[in-house]
């Protein structure tokens, strides 16, 4: 009884720390594009090139002013995006605060 026991927390903890199907957060970019659009109307805020090993990628944060929600988008060449992160409260640093000026 006691080797279930431990075998099934064993089993089961595991599967909880284990990290999620990279497969479940990506879809066509078109997709996704359209679902952040329609669904949180968030737009395209920044973005930037990722030199990768295999391939390089694009980082893009998309960001709705109106609800304070953001998504950060993985984009690979082959039209394929994957949602990395999200959140709520997305704030934007004033320009005099992003040079460390010591007066602001």
């Amino acid at each position: 009884m006691f080797k279930r026991l431990i075998s099934s927390a064993l089993v089961f903890g595991m599967a909880a720390i284990a990290p999620p199907a990279r497969a479940q957060n990506c879809a066509p970019r078109e997709i996704v594009v359209e679902r952040l659009e329609r669904r949180f109307n968030e737009t395209l805020s920044s973005a930037g090139l990722q030199s990768g090993r295999s391939q390089d990628v694009i980082i893009e944060i998309w960001s709705s002013p109106q609800s304070g929600t953001f998504t950060v988008l993985v984009s690979h060449p082959t039209g394929l995006s994957c949602m990395v992160a999200s959140g709520h409260d997305y704030f934007i640093v004033p320009e005099h605060k992003r040079r460390n000026d010591p007066a602001s």
